[in-house]
């Protein structure tokens, strides 16, 4: 155990810009406490800045109360903030919020002997303030290539938020419908009235999602959940 700790004392400090690989990444970022949050994205590091409340935790407070929701009446899919995600040898992001069916349900992910979650999440939710190039640019990509189903990208200075769909390899922009809401395509009964969310008209947001818990298709959605971990 010393010699382990004396070890990590000698690594060089992680920092942004850093190119390393994943192993040496988790290395470096568990030798270093005083960091909240680092992530590798196509072999880069990026250590985060600290976190303002209007641009940042404000909106995801909102994104946690929404999804939470939706995940407390639907056995069978879990909800995690900030956790760390191993995609693949290059990439180990730490997603705001991550909405996944579990392992046992058919989930695409599954949990690490040491507890991370490895594979892709099947929706994502990123607050992008400062790191608006990156959650646009190359952390997109990288999801889409590891088969993130949805990604949803708030940004958070121009108010405005996006939600992708993978389809035929490729994101496609979700539209509302006629009454303003977003429904997923992944999760049933997910449904979003954007505006609302924005605006923090948060009794609207829940009367949405209620809406769609108590949706034909969300109940199908549970009963499908429930006979895949039945057959387990």
């Amino acid at each position: 155990m010393v010699r382990e700790y004396s070890a990590q004392r000698h690594l060089p400090p992680l920092e942004s810009g850093d190119r390393l690989t994943r192993p040496e990444f988790e290395r470096r970022y568990a030798a270093a406490p005083q960091i909240k949050k680092a992530e590798l994205i196509e072999g880069i590091v990026y250590v985060a800045s600290p976190l303002r409340h209007e641009q940042h935790g404000k909106p995801h407070s909102r994104v946690i109360t929404w999804l939470g929701v939706y995940q407390s009446l639907t056995p069978g899919v879990d909800l995690s903030v900030e956790p760390t995600v191993r995609l693949d040898l290059d990439n180990e992001p730490q997603p705001d919020v991550v909405l996944f069916i579990e392992p046992d349900a058919g989930g695409q992910t599954r949990l690490s002997s040491d507890g991370y979650i490895e594979g892709s999440p099947e929706l994502i939710v990123e607050i992008a303030a400062s790191s608006v190039a990156i959650d646009t640019g190359s952390k997109k990509q990288v999801y889409r290539r590891n088969g993130v189903l949805e990604y949803v990208i708030w940004q958070s200075y121009e108010n405005k938020i996006e939600w992708f769909c993978l389809i035929d390899g490729g994101y496609r922009l979700l539209s509302p419908s006629a009454d303003g809401i977003i429904r997923s395509q992944v999760f049933p009964g997910l449904w979003l009235e954007i505006e609302a969310l924005l605006n923090n008209q948060m009794v609207r947001v829940l009367e949405v999602v209620q809406a769609g818990l108590k949706s034909p298709e969300h109940n199908a959605f549970v009963q499908q959940l429930k006979k895949y971990t039945s057959l387990k």
